[in-house]
């Protein structure tokens, strides 16, 4: 599957959450969406799935307009919205076979479809169990399984790993490398490190525009030289314009702080970047960072 985004914007009257996109997304891959509330993550996913049609600008799959192409698109989708919501008076096995009817999967292929959904996102002996009576991570699990129904050539899951606990992350962020070897999926999550465990290509948005596109390691390796540490005691202000604050470590000597940004303090210790400080580079850094 390809996916083309041309020049597509979307305003709410004043309001631009979008403004002038332009991305290719092809199968293999495994992108992680990452930005700040606000940023137009959500609005571009919802774009993606037909749920809002542009102000401007349009959105091709597999070289046909999408509003031409919405039945073909939505055979080959898997969504997990960030407010998806769930029936709590249906078992999960009933839930998941009227999300099959909803998806056209035939009779015949139902049941061992909706099986192997309730196994890849762990919920074995869970199928007759009412979903009002699941913890909030079982019922993101259902969640995550109903995405995965028809085996969807385009997969899309917002925060799919809020309320798990870290061994369920861990499983999740493996079950997703592994469906990304023959599909397109895109993740969008605050989770700094789900994105940097499995994602081949992470695309930053801030402001309804993208900052990045490309490698996390090419990301990280452009913040090189704008990080560094400092350390004084407790209440000093490091007044440098043009940064940002990583972490905030009290020692028994003060306090020790991690900094990014294009003019560090003169007293500073250069040190290698992580993801998450070149992500916050490229929400607050230099023009350079921006990706048009």
């Amino acid at each position: 599957m390809r996916i083309d985004v041309k020049d597509l914007s979307k305003s709410y009257g004043k309001a631009v959450a979008l403004q002038s996109l332009d991305l290719v997304l092809e199968s293999p891959s495994l992108i992680g969406l990452v930005g700040p509330n606000g940023a137009g993550k959500s609005t571009l996913m919802k774009l993606l799935v037909a749920q809002l049609l542009p102000t401007a600008g349009e959105v091709l799959v597999d070289g046909r307009p999408l509003r031409q192409n919405e039945r073909y698109l939505k055979e080959r989708l898997g969504y997990l919205p960030q407010d998806f919501g769930l029936y709590d008076e249906l078992s999960v096995t009933r839930f998941l076979d009227y999300m099959a009817t909803m998806k056209r999967i035939s009779p015949v292929d139902r049941q061992k479809k909706i099986t192997r959904c309730i196994r890849r996102a762990g919920l074995e002996g869970l199928e007759r169990s009412r979903i009002g009576s699941l913890s909030g991570g079982q019922k993101q699990r259902v969640g995550i399984a109903q995405a995965l129904l028809g085996s969807p050539t385009l997969l899309i899951v917002d925060e799919p790993t809020v309320g798990l606990d870290p061994e369920e992350r861990i499983r999740f962020r493996n079950l997703f490398s592994d469906l990304s070897d023959d599909r397109i999926v895109i993740l969008s999550t605050h989770i700094i490190d789900d994105v940097e465990s499995i994602c081949n290509r992470l695309i930053v948005m801030n402001g309804g525009a993208i900052r990045f596109d490309g490698r996390p390691d090419e990301l990280v390796r452009r913040t090189r030289g704008k990080v560094a540490q400092v350390e004084g005691p407790a209440g000093t202000r490091w007044e440098v314009p043009d940064w940002a604050v990583t972490s905030r470590v009290v020692t028994p000597e003060g306090v020790r702080c991690r900094i990014v940004g294009d003019r560090l303090p003169g007293d500073g210790v250069p040190v290698e970047p992580s993801l998450e400080d070149a992500y916050l580079y490229s929400l607050h850094g230099g023009d350079d960072n921006v990706s048009r």
